[in-house]
């Protein structure tokens, strides 16, 4: 070059000057990303992700950031790609499984989310490797086994349970939210918190007008800022999120205005819509738009930057109209 820097030492110093300005977390992604590194965020110092806020579910404290359980239970929402779930199966041995549990609790995410299924393999951590995660079930129930599920949650060592959200969806719309209020407090009676998921709005409301006792709400979050999402007039004829694999909220703005009035905390789920959104902006709408929490599935190189975006997201000012309920 003509005056005698070469192409690496300008781009050095234009990185250099670019991160000035950058918070620590900031600048260790900076230079994660300058280095190319592939999953290395577990080399990140620790100074890092420090001090991630948490809030208080009754006498439960839970990590603002949750550590979902799809993709360690192998659920991909992929859309048309069949290869996912069978690609998750294989990576998540029970050995990533705990170490992606260790990578939480270094960060401070002190809270997983995943279905009954999980309790042996979560023991083991427990017993085995001294972990103290906690466990918040996601249980399905059905007319024929209405309490099974949550009982082998609570005696697996649950913290708490919750109607799934598909299930939540489904007895609304048979009208048995009466079934959602007796697992409920059955869940309640055995000393755990208790709640109920939605990926449709109308479960939330269903339940705050039969005035169950939930302790919280799973409902989903997410912007449709993102080039793949399906319009309800692309579904018009659907029923179910489930039918479809790439939209989970779709009228976010209800989600946003109904949730205000609702003085239970809430679990915002699928707030990166499978992948879709990125975290800054996906932690930034959830929280802003009156999330108390985000449940969000991780593989164990995502935790870690994961946990750094969070903490930069809380830590500014937050123009949320709702209060925290948790």
């Amino acid at each position: 070059m003509s005056d005698g820097l070469s192409r690496r030492e300008l781009s050095g110093g234009l990185a250099a000057s670019a991160a000035a300005g950058l918070s620590l977390e900031e600048r260790v992604l900076a230079a994660r990303q300058q280095g190319g590194q592939q999953g290395g965020e577990r080399t990140l110092p620790r100074e890092a992700v420090k001090g991630l806020a948490a809030g208080k579910i009754k006498d439960v404290t839970i990590s603002r950031i949750i550590c979902g359980g799809n993709l360690i239970g192998g659920y991909a929402h992929s859309r048309d790609l069949t290869y996912v779930s069978p690609l998750l199966k294989h990576y998540f041995t029970d050995e990533k499984i705990i170490e992606t549990l260790e990578v939480c609790e270094e960060c401070g995410i002190n809270t997983i989310i995943t279905g009954s299924g999980s309790a042996p393999l979560l023991r083991k951590y427990w017993d085995e490797r001294g972990g103290k995660i906690q466990w918040i079930s996601q249980i399905v129930p059905s007319e024929a086994d209405l309490l099974g599920d949550a009982k082998r949650s609570i005696d697996g060592g649950a913290a708490g349970a919750f109607v799934i959200g598909n299930m939540g969806d489904q007895l609304t719309r048979a009208g048995r939210v009466d079934l959602v209020g007796q697992v409920v407090e059955f869940i309640r009676g055995q000393g755990v918190i208790a709640g109920c998921g939605g990926h449709n709005l109308e479960t939330v409301m269903a339940c705050e007008q039969a005035r169950v006792p939930v302790d919280f709400y799973m409902k989903t979050s997410h912007s449709t800022n993102y080039w793949s999402r399906r319009t309800p007039d692309q579904t018009k004829d659907v029923i179910d999120n489930y039918a479809v694999d790439n939209y989970w909220d779709k009228e976010p703005d209800k989600t946003v205005a109904f949730m205000e009035g609702v003085e239970k905390p809430w679990i915002a789920y699928k707030v990166l819509a499978a992948g879709a959104i990125h975290p800054r902006d996906g932690f930034k709408y959830a929280f802003v738009n009156g999330a108390d929490f985000c449940c969000v599935g991780m593989f164990d190189f995502q935790v870690r930057e994961d946990v750094i975006i969070a903490k930069n997201t809380l830590g500014g000012q937050l123009p949320r109209i709702r209060p925290w309920m948790a």
